[in-house]
């Protein structure tokens, strides 16, 4: 296996074999605490792309206000202002593929339907992802793009990427730079470049892979080098 090496004072991560178990983290946003944490078993990783497989059932970490209301039934005016905690859960539905190319700032993952009908690509787009020895971190930039197999894409969480702006977790310039991002994500739609154009909606996961378990030091601190 290869090493990334981040610079000066940076760790040495080696590559990732097939198979192997890492998480894939979302800092808060405006914060330095992780909010999101997913166990995700390693299908390629090289100088080209990290491709990561969640597996249906994974235990997960994801926000929720202090409360426990699921983030998403709060209304929007209040979403990102009242108090925030974690809660485990385990991820229903069928399992995402993951795909992030070195300081891209966005990752693309792609859903099935039950019985491996594919439905859709989606283009999160996050901060570049840095890697450490456990896996992979980032931070989520709100606004998301989905892609239909025939090609035809739309805008996704427009409000929330607004709103979130209001609420002070963005600046002005940080959002024009996501913005930015993001029309460079739809011109390789448009394109229908990597990995639009690829073969991954036939990928299917090992059969002998287990559904990798959350650690109860998910959250700790590592030292990063970029990805």
């Amino acid at each position: 296996m290869t090493d990334d090496d981040g610079g000066v004072g940076a760790v040495k991560v080696a590559r990732w074999g097939p198979g192997a178990q890492i998480l894939w983290r979302y800092r808060e946003n405006a914060g330095d605490a992780f909010h999101i944490c997913r166990p995700v078993t390693v299908v390629r990783d090289d100088e080209d792309l990290l491709a990561v497989w969640m597996a249906p059932g994974t235990e997960c970490v994801k926000p929720v206000l202090a409360d426990g209301t699921p983030v998403h039934r709060e209304p929007l005016a209040t979403r990102y202002t009242k108090p925030r905690t974690t809660r485990r859960d385990r991820w229903s539905g069928t399992g995402v593929l993951k795909l992030a190319r070195p300081g891209q700032p966005w990752s693309v993952w792609l859903f099935w339907e039950p019985g491996w009908r594919f439905k859709n690509w989606y283009v999160n787009l996050e901060e570049p992802r840095s890697r450490w020895h456990g896996g992979v971190d980032s931070e989520d930039h709100f606004l998301d793009i989905s892609v239909d197999p025939d090609g035809s894409w739309r805008w996704h969480d427009e409000d929330e990427f607004a709103q979130a702006q209001r609420a002070g977790l963005m600046s002005t310039e940080k959002a024009e730079q996501v913005r930015a991002a993001g029309r460079e994500a739809v011109d390789v739609i448009r394109a229908w470049g990597p990995p639009f154009g690829d073969d991954w909606p036939h990928w299917r996961p090992d059969p002998s892979w287990r559904i990798p378990a959350l650690p109860g030091d998910w959250d700790r601190t590592p030292a990063h080098v970029s990805s």
